[in-house]
């Protein structure tokens, strides 16, 4: 692969790499990305190449990129290969990121890639500081036993070697669950057995207290006593996304595993899917992913 020396157009082909090029204040420089590229919200007014997993080469070669931004996780590598015989450089970003220090330097190597060092250096270098502080304040705390929901219809979770569980670890919590797969899936009535003092959710679902009522009519889950208790988190789907938005994620699940570190709840936005496909995205992530979607 040869990148110019000057790369002055770039295509995402992943949200994840579309919100690192914004992170990086390359704004400028993005000329297209997927349908599935919304944060920020200015990401969709890009042109879009069509879907992560099956983009338009047309679409792609018609914005002259100089550099094509793509990711093990969801992009197929017959996508790089045909750009590359069309003689567009692809970067093709290996996700088998098994820790958020790992993402971190994924990050500076893309920046440096781009010609954006300096930004790459300064970014991480602020992402490293938050999580430092972090650390500081959880490190005599034991961690928080929780259920990370993938999906629950079947319920799919966590495995130890994935960097959600990294993530969660740096918000002062632990999986209850301890598995080399990547996204074991297990019954209601296990989970019932292991009694998680939390159930946290991403992306597809309500609001916490909605869920939680919903919740509570469900045979079996209503057995939980972190359901009885009103223990429910619901996260943006940034936790699914080795992205710099991972580390806002990060600080809400703190703030809400330790109010009593950091006192009242924290206010940091919680959002979720605007629609089936997001959801669907976010499940290619957790089944195609070699870390763990990412």
């Amino acid at each position: 692969m040869v990148v110019p020396a000057e790369v002055r157009r770039i295509v995402t082909l992943a949200p994840n790499l579309t919100e690192t090029v914004y992170a990086l204040g390359l704004a400028d420089k993005l000329v297209g990305d997927t349908d599935y590229c919304d944060t920020p919200a200015e990401a969709r007014s890009k042109p879009h190449v069509g879907n992560p997993q099956d983009p338009s080469l047309e679409a792609i070669v018609v914005l002259h990129p100089d550099l094509v931004l793509a990711t093990t996780s969801i992009n197929r590598l017959e996508t790089a290969d045909a750009l590359q015989r069309l003689g567009i450089p692809v970067f093709t970003s290996n996700d088998d990121t098994h820790t958020i220090l790992d993402l971190l330097d994924s990050i500076a190597r893309m920046a440096k890639l781009m010609g954006a060092e300096k930004q790459g250096t300064e970014l991480v270098g602020r992402l490293r500081e938050r999580l430092d502080a972090l650390n500081a304040r959880l490190a005599e705390r034991p961690k928080v036993h929780v259920l990370f929901v993938v999906w629950d219809q079947p319920l799919i979770t966590i495995g130890q070697n994935t960097f959600i569980a990294d993530a969660l670890r740096w918000a002062g919590a632990e999986s209850v669950v301890l598995s080399d797969r990547n996204w074991p899936q297990l019954s209601v009535e296990e989970v019932v057995r292991l009694q998680p003092e939390y159930l946290i959710f991403s992306g597809n679902h309500e609001a916490a207290a909605t869920e939680l009522a919903d919740l509570r009519k469900r045979p079996v889950w209503q057995e939980l006593e972190a359901v009885q208790l009103g223990r429910v988190v619901n996260v943006s789907e940034e936790i699914i996304r080795p992205s710099p938005g991972l580390v806002d994620v990060i600080e809400q699940l703190a703030h809400e595993l330790h109010p009593e570190v950091f006192g009242e709840k924290s206010e940091i936005r919680k959002s979720k899917f605007e629609n089936r496909a997001a959801a669907e995205l976010a499940i290619a992530y957790a089944k195609e992913c070699n870390l763990c979607a990412r």
